[in-house]
């Protein structure tokens, strides 16, 4: 199956893909296509999934992504993490959007957690700004420890001090052209 996409990506693919590694590094699959969303989301057993919708934007990067990291530090962690890069991944967010949360409004960065195909905790953006690392990741540590099976942490404590973030703004990543 070839992955032809209608919608291309807005931001230079490049100058985003560290903004993507940090996530591929603590143990995230990326949802790229439409068919991708649809083979995990669409299995009604599939367990537990974290589902974060990356961004280039500066809480994604203060924030979002490092609380995410951290939470997956956790002795219960979801079965299964997949992400979606907002302005990139556009068909297969779009896809998300519609057919998984169609009564909640579009927001980048957003985190979901899913149990049997079905959203049980949901943090959009006004839930991430101006909240730091350790209080979004304290927040999903709760709701893990209610809805997850699976075991963690994501990656050892070792390869988890080794992380490092990449700290930008969308206003300064180029568009693609």
């Amino acid at each position: 199956m070839y992955n032809i996409n209608i919608k291309p990506p807005i931001y230079d693919p490049i100058a985003v893909q560290p903004m993507r590694d940090e996530l591929l590094y603590v143990g995230f699959k990326e949802l790229t296509t439409p068919e991708m969303v649809d083979d995990l989301l669409g299995d009604k057993d599939s367990g537990t999934v974290l589902i974060v919708v990356n961004s280039v934007c500066g809480c994604a990067a203060g924030s979002a992504r490092p609380g995410v990291a951290l939470s997956l530090q956790n002795s219960i962690i979801p079965e299964k993490l997949a992400t979606i890069f907002a302005g990139q991944d556009r068909d297969a967010l779009d896809l998300f959007r519609e057919k998984y949360l169609p009564s909640v409004a579009p927001s980048s960065p957003f985190i979901a957690l899913f149990k049997d195909g079905e959203p049980v905790f949901l943090m959009p953006r006004y839930g991430i700004e101006g909240r730091s690392a350790e209080e979004i990741s304290a927040d999903l540590v709760s709701e893990y420890n209610k809805f997850c099976s699976g075991a963690g942490p994501s990656i050892t404590p070792e390869n988890y001090s080794k992380l490092e973030y990449y700290i930008s703004c969308g206003s300064k990543i180029p568009l693609n052209e």
